[in-house]
């Protein structure tokens, strides 16, 4: 156990403003990446994230002084309006620096990497199984600024990007932020390895005391408990970055990545709604049912034309193709584009369905044309789908449109829609 002072090293650094970054990026090392995960991962507002790379961009972000335990500096607005904005980190315990200096220590690679001003990513992932690991994660960074926003402002997202700027050229700035500057670290590296070297060469084939190895599980912390269904669909990275590649989208991509962050959410609320388990699972979506998806979550008139010429579609044809899916997904898509005849069997179950439908009052006219049955004079028709529910449709400007939801049974379906 060292004896020395717990904090004979300086606790604070500052690093002078850096100059504007019109055509880089603010990360190149894989430690810079993780950094701004926990950043754009967290905040709730993708719009204030972005605002804040173009204010760190442009160098409104001044000098930034890392201390145990957070960030600050002054960030200024474009019309020179200046913040104070500090970002919060929490330091390591005893315990945890214990855990991360052992790890370190024992590979004489790790010190050396270190030095090089590299972060080995296996320390790293012993280190986070060891509960110490450096890296913040989702929620990890904590926002505080004077402008008076609660979550992740411009000004605070703006000094975390120009921090991933530190963090690439001296990942020394994150150790500091959990509390042990580079001075302090190193000499206590140094203290661990001679100790190890000293050590007698006999000691590790004498074993460990069972009592002392079972008292030695509790350093490590329990396992997280499995997490819930997040109130929504993460926002992706934005890619606005002022230096696009030739040839790529910007506005399909990004698109594109808050389609799929939508879907997985529907995937994991489907995986963890009560009896999932005991149901059949979800047929995989053809390329044009996932066209016609993807459609229906496209806000932009733009993207929607493309979807649709892309697809294949007249914009009045995908416009429908989008009401259905609103209404019932791939089975409500399917009804309105399968004109297809039922079997004996399925025909019999439909005609003792309208039979009972109407047993206590007048039934309508209903004129049948394989899977369809249109009501005489009032534009409105019935879909028998393939797994056996029934589809309204009303009449209008000459085409038939889906009217509602599909109903287990065609007076429940035809009464969804009372023309």
């Amino acid at each position: 156990m060292s004896t020395r002072d717990p904090h004979p090293y300086p606790r604070e650094k500052t690093f002078p403003a850096l100059p504007p970054a019109p055509a880089r990026g603010f990360a190149r090392t894989w430690w810079g990446h993780a950094w701004l995960s926990a950043l754009e991962d967290s905040a709730l507002d993708g719009e204030q994230v972005r605002q804040g790379r173009r204010f760190a961009r442009a160098g409104a972000v001044g000098a930034v002084t890392v201390r145990p335990g957070g960030l600050t500096a002054v960030v200024r607005d474009r019309d020179g309006t200046a913040h104070r904005t500090d970002v919060l980190v929490q330091e390591f315990t005893a315990g945890q620096w214990d855990r991360l200096l052992g790890l370190a220590a024992g590979e004489s690679g790790y010190i050396a990497a270190l030095l090089d001003r590299e972060v080995p990513p296996e320390l790293a992932e012993d280190a986070a199984a060891a509960g110490a690991d450096p890296l913040p994660g989702i929620g990890d960074l904590d926002p505080r600024c004077d402008c008076g926003e609660w979550d992740h402002c411009p000004h605070t997202a703006a000094l975390c990007y120009q921090v991933a700027r530190l963090l690439d050229q001296d990942p020394f700035v994150l150790l500091l932020l959990r509390g042990r500057g580079e001075r302090e670290l190193l000499g206590e590296l140094e203290e661990r390895s001679s100790a190890e070297a000293e050590a007698p060469q006999g000691a590790a084939d004498e074993g460990v005391p069972a009592a002392e190895a079972f008292a030695a599980g509790a350093v490590l912390p329990p396992l997280p408990a499995l997490p819930g269904l997040p109130q929504g669909p993460g926002q992706p990275p934005a890619l606005d970055t002022g230096a696009e590649a030739d040839g790529l989208d910007v506005d399909a991509v990004e698109f594109l990545a808050q389609a799929a962050a939508s879907e997985a959410y529907r995937q994991l609320a489907r995986a963890l709604a009560p009896g999932h388990a005991d149901r059949a699972p979800a047929a995989p979506l053809t390329a044009a049912e996932d066209a016609v998806r993807l459609t229906a979550e496209a806000g932009d008139v733009r993207l929607r034309a493309r979807l649709s010429a892309a697809a294949g579609r007249g914009r009045a044809e995908m416009e429908r193709a989008v009401l259905a899916w609103g209404f019932g997904g791939a089975p409500a898509l399917a009804a309105l584009e399968d004109d297809w005849t039922p079997d004996r069997s399925a025909l019999a179950r439909a005609r003792a369905a309208l039979a009972a439908a109407w047993a206590d009052e007048e039934a309508p006219v209903l004129r049948r044309v394989r899977a369809r049955w249109t009501e005489a004079d009032t534009g409105r028709q019935l879909r028998l789908g393939r797994e056996g529910r029934w589809w309204p449709y009303r009449r209008e400007a000459g085409s038939w449109i889906p009217a509602g939801p599909s109903a287990p049974d065609p007076a429940s379906a035809l009464a969804a829609d009372p023309g």
